[in-house]
């Protein structure tokens, strides 16, 4: 299908859903009082389920016929063709409109989306009454309030070996991901950035074949956005709309990013190679997605203003599985614990569990939650979670004082001229005509200059106040520096607040010698110094002369260290929760981390998300965010080269590849407090790092894997105490039997919660090389005895290894013990698994 065509019918396509709205009910205005918008689930099977049906009998034939054995036929599963059985999903969409129309016979309602392909099911205003009118009808699985959710590069390629390891096993930055379709759940996308054009690319670049998307085309979203890279591009804001909360101006209803983090994101999963940084006119290098020649499709389903809803989030992934999208990345998180029986059992989670079983890799941020215990936001096992770390590139400048004390701080800034020392004036101190100090707090930090005496400050630099006000986009940086530039300052330098605790500072891109001051306990030396160096009226107590003098050194250049990679303190932390009482989950989350500290991204031109890169075709900002598209994109890599590995698959060669130590060899540490962090370090966990921080070349050599499949996933669901109704609404398939717990899943981890007394463990691993011996050895939990069976053995390439371990408690404790487990082939493959167990108890009373 040709792009004129396939936007086309998504003009049509759009009208059709406003349509459908208007006609779902009485009227499809903003909420009614005591309304409010409910996902329903019904029982019949979806277009997938349906379709896999179909499908199960005639492909197992297949697989007898060619000789598919046990040990390779769920590993090498295919992904389904695209083919959509159209008028089963189209039966499905009338037979919900006549369900609705029979029960709420004469009473308003407005239906915003019908969900078709992962579940069956849409998404509806209604009052709380009409709710329960519906969950009583025989043909309705599930009733759920929608919730709200939020969001959660030059350097971070080679920090990952890539150009001389990952990229080269896949042709080059020219080739690497290429065929793999990478589907973004986000703020949208800048089509017009150079990191999604198309036109750098001379050879053959086809559109995948089995992706079938569509580009919507809008006023700000005309068309020829898409093309060969960004190849599909939708909206979903139906929920928000109903609700009274989209602002138009601001949210745009198309798939145009006013935000920039989803333009930040897509360009670190896939952005284009060797795309030139330059920001507040400096050069910064280079910018490249982690799979550069991969495709990307974006679902905007979060906004500026508001963040994103269930409803909306939910459609966006029916649509990209739809589309049939390889891999979806999620950079977005709940905005609370979902309630009931468990954490797993949640709309968007049961959703990407259908995705997982039509083949999806689906990666999601942990949340900047930590660094508490149990802070984490992403939750279920089908879904791989990932932290973030920092790398080993940072950008510092300097502020010299005539005391010679140094104070590190951070702006992307020059520095001032030469060794001259300036004087150091305070903006409340230098207001015209001597007036007294100002109290409106937008003086300090140096908001307005038309109250500045110029002549008093010219030629000096100009102290100013970095307050939460910045931190929450009332106060700009972009404005101080406007109005030092106004008074004719040398530079400038922000001192924190002591309020701003918790909050990373982000490098701030400065076209003046600047800097800002990160660390309360610093700016207090800096005002200390300051203060003690005015001369004062000892009548008066007015300034009669300012002595601190200062000199900036320039942060344009990049230091490079080796205690990277570290756990930032804002990275979501283990263990999982299973519920709103907090239990432990025998499962590990998150899975491992990845780069997610000052990271260098395409920016959107309409972006408002981070006011200091207002204009700016790229941004560094922070967070788990940023480290989920980094996974997303290495994904792509080993989708490329393992094209029929299953989610579980990719996971596992992602997971067990990882690195434990820093870039000195020493433990990979992990930052405990919001305050002063690096001064708070202690070797990381589990818990804090998942299995550890990713390893893009060896994860393209993995050796073995742990493979794991939706019917896993399943018993998993059913072993949960009281789960079976809740199993039967969410997927429409009977409990059978079940005592899976989470630590029985064939995961590349072992996490038990509580161990009560003795515990055997199996996992079975599957080899993706040559014919191997393989030894088993491992470092048991302190408190816990551990035995493996076989200690060594040797596997033929495709074929699997069930391997046991009996696990016994020596001690009884509450406190969570760590250990590992350690596969080594004589190929030289090393495949690693972390152990953790949390409460042990010898005997039980």
């Amino acid at each position: 299908m040709g792009w004129a065509r396939k936007e086309q019918w998504a003009v049509a396509w759009l009208c059709a859903a406003v349509l459908g709205v208007a006609l779902a009910g009485a009227g499809a205005g903003a909420f009614e009082e005591g309304t409010a918008v409910y996902i329903v689930t019904m029982k019949q099977a979806p277009v997938f389920h349906k379709r896999l049906d179909l499908e199960r009998s005639g492909s197992s034939r297949v697989a007898a016929a060619a000789g598919d054995t046990p040990s390779t036929s769920i590993l090498m599963k295919p992904r389904p063709n695209p083919a959509q059985p159209v008028n089963y999903g189209s039966y499905l969409v009338r037979l919900q409109n006549s369900f609705l129309k029979r029960t709420l016979r004469g009473e308003r309602y407005v239906k915003l989306y019908s969900y078709r392909y992962l579940i069956n099911g849409f998404a509806v205003v209604i009052t709380p009454q009409q709710a329960e009118k519906l969950s009583r009808r025989k043909e309705v699985a599930n009733v759920m309030l929608d919730f709200s959710v939020r969001t959660a590069t030059t350097h971070t390629p080679e920090f990952l070996g890539l150009p001389e390891g990952a990229w080269v096993q896949e042709g080059g930055p020219q080739c690497a991901g290429q065929g793999v379709v990478v589907g973004l759940i986000d703020t949208g996308i800048d089509p017009t950035h150079p990191s999604f054009a198309d036109d750098l690319i001379t050879d053959s670049y086809p559109v995948p074949a089995h992706y079938s998307g569509i580009c919507e085309v809008t006023n700000d979203f005309p068309s020829g956005s898409c093309n060969r890279k960004l190849v599909g591009a939708r909206h979903f804001a139906a929920s928000a709309i109903t609700r009274g909360v989209f602002n138009a101006s601001q949210d745009h209803a198309s798939p145009s990013d006013s935000d920039g983090h989803g333009t930040h994101t897509a360009s670190i999963a896939a952005g284009n190679h060797g795309i030139p940084v330059v920001v507040a006119g400096h050069h910064f290098g280079d910018a490249s997605g982690m799979a550069p020649r991969a495709h990307i499709a974006v679902y905007k389903a979060l906004y500026k203003s508001f963040g994103g809803f269930a409803a909306d989030v939910v459609a966006a992934i029916d649509q990209a599985a739809e589309d049939n999208v390889d891999i979806i990345s999620l950079s977005i998180t709940p905005n609370r614990r979902p309630p009931g029986l468990a954490t797993f059992f949640n709309p968007i989670d049961m959703a990407l569990l259908s995705a997982v079983k039509a083949g999806i890799f689906v990666v999601q941020a942990a949340g900047n939650t930590g660094p508490s215990p149990k802070s984490m936001s992403s939750y279920s096992p089908w879904i791989f979670t990932v932290g973030a770390s920092a790398h080993d590139r940072e950008y510092n400048n300097y502020v010299v004082l005539g005391n010679n004390l140094t104070i590190t701080g951070v702006g992307l800034a020059p520095g001032t001229d030469g060794d001259s020392m300036y004087t150091l004036v305070a903006a409340p101190h230098a207001l015209k005509n001597n007036a007294a100090s100002p109290t409106e707090m937008s003086l300090g930090e140096c908001q307005d200059s038309s109250h500045l005496d110029e002549d008093l400050i010219r030629g000096k630099i100009l102290v100013c106040s970095y307050s939460i006000r910045f931190v929450l986009g009332l106060s700009s940086v972009k404005l101080a520096l406007d109005t030092a530039k106004n008074v004719s300052a040398a530079g400038v330098i922000f001192y924190l607040d002591p309020f701003v605790i918790g909050f990373q500072l982000n490098p701030t891109p400065m076209d003046m010698p600047g800097l800002i001051i990160p660390s309360s306990d610093d700016s207090k030396v800096f005002l200390n110094y300051y203060n003690e160096s005015l001369v004062r009226d000892e009548t008066s107590n007015k300034i009669v002369s300012f002595g601190a003098v200062a000199k900036i050194l320039g942060g344009l250049k990049p230091n490079y260290g080796f205690s990277a990679p570290k756990v930032m303190f804002y990275s979501a932390r283990g263990p999982d929760p299973e519920d709103n009482s907090l239990a432990n989950a025998d499962i590990l989350k998150p899975n491992l981390i990845a780069p997610g500290s000052s990271i260098w991204g395409a920016w959107s031109s309409l972006g408002l998300d981070s006011a200091e890169f207002a204009g700016e075709s790229f941004a560094m900002i922070s967070g788990t965010s940023m480290a989920a598209p980094h996974i997303a994109g290495l994904a792509a890599l080993i989708k490329q080269k393992f094209p029929y590995f299953s989610p579980a698959a990719i996971g596992s060669a992602l997971s067990t590849t990882t690195s434990l130590s820093d870039r000195q060899g020493n433990p990979i540490m992990a930052q405990r407090t919001y305050g002063n962090p690096n001064s708070t370090q202690s070797p990381a966990t589990p818990f804090d790092m998942g299995n550890g921080f990713v390893n893009a070349t060896a994860a393209l050599d993995p050796g073995l894997i742990f493979d794991c499949s939706y019917d896993d996933f399943f018993s998993f669901l059913c072993g949960i105490n009281g789960s079976a109704p809740v199993v039967m609404n969410y997927t429409g398939s009977s409990c059978g039997a079940s005592t899976m717990a989470g630590a029985d899943l064939n995961l590349p981890s072992i996490t038990i919660a509580v161990l009560n007394q003795s515990r055997t463990i199996t996992r079975t691993v599957t080899n993706v090389a040559g014919d191997e011996s393989y030894t088993v050895s491992y470092s048991a939990p302190y408190g816990v005895a551990v035995s493996a069976s076989p200690a060594q053995f040797f596997i033929p390439g495709g074929q699997r290894q069930l391997v046991t371990f009996v696990v016994s408690a020596t001690m009884n404790s509450t406190s969570a013990s760590f250990g590992n487990v350690g596969f080594y082939g004589d190929k030289g493959h090393r495949v690693m698994v972390p152990f953790s167990v949390i409460s042990k108890v010898v005997h039980s009373s």
